[in-house]
């Protein structure tokens, strides 16, 4: 069983426009329809879902989400084609990333690790 787990970050400047949560969060608004209920979903506050769409919205040439406040038949948030094409992209980058990890250093990294750590010393 692979011990080793590669996590593709995509940055812009100090933040993280993309990474494996906000990946999961995109997936959650689309399922949900909504940022409270997708934060509820993966266990995060609505201010921290809020958070981070703000932050891939700030970071992406194009938003990724859009909301529409209110009740109604239009309230909630869902993802721009923009969001859905970077969601894509994303995942594909990401297989493409963890599939061509194999190799003589994976498995060399991969065998020197312990299956579980020592005990801590004193």
């Amino acid at each position: 069983m692979a011990r080793l787990k590669l996590k593709l970050q995509l940055y812009c400047g100090d933040e993280i426009a993309m990474g494996p949560g906000k990946a999961d969060l995109l997936e959650a608004i689309v399922r949900t329809g909504s940022i409270s209920a997708a934060g509820r979903a993966l266990k995060m506050s609505y201010r921290r879902a809020w958070l981070l769409v703000d932050t891939m919205n700030r970071c992406f040439a194009s938003p990724l989400v859009e909301t529409h406040p209110g009740g109604g038949q239009n309230a909630g948030a869902r993802l721009t084609p923009e969001g859905e094409a970077a969601l894509t992209a994303y995942r594909a980058l990401s297989a493409q990333v963890e599939g061509g990890a194999a190799g003589a250093d994976f498995a060399m990294l991969e065998s020197a690790i312990r299956p579980a750590p020592l005990a801590p010393k004193g």
